[in-house]
């Protein structure tokens, strides 16, 4: 069994900054892919930054320029870094990854809500 728990999220004012953390923990051989993704209240949900093992980093465009992911393998956590928080930034934060002989899992969940 794997597990994923999200931390970090809060109210914030437009153009402020939160981070996010997620730490994996169970019975972990190895994590490839690790990512973020939101859910906005009657949207799909969407993907917002995913890191590989190695580093290498893509994001939805909307993300570009504000948005930082980053992992340490370590401690298996990953990390998203949000700066100039738009409230369109507004949801439920998902942390998901891939793990070695288990697949893919998803964390429960984070709210970030970005409002004056």
């Amino acid at each position: 069994q794997v597990q994923l728990v999200e931390s970090g999220g809060d109210l914030v004012q437009p153009g402020g900054s939160l981070r996010l953390s997620c730490a994996a923990s169970g019975n972990i051989i190895s994590i490839n892919n690790m990512g973020w993704y939101r859910q906005a209240p009657g949207k799909q949900r969407e993907m917002v930054a995913i890191i590989t093992r190695g580093g290498s980093a893509i994001y939805v465009d909307s993300a570009k320029g504000r948005f930082t992911i980053t992992r340490d393998n370590a401690k298996n956590t990953v990390y998203l870094q949000m700066n100039s928080l738009k409230p369109e930034d507004t949801a439920v934060y998902y942390c998901n990854a891939y793990f070695v002989g288990v697949g893919s899992s998803w964390g429960q969940g984070t709210q970030v809500t970005v409002s004056s």
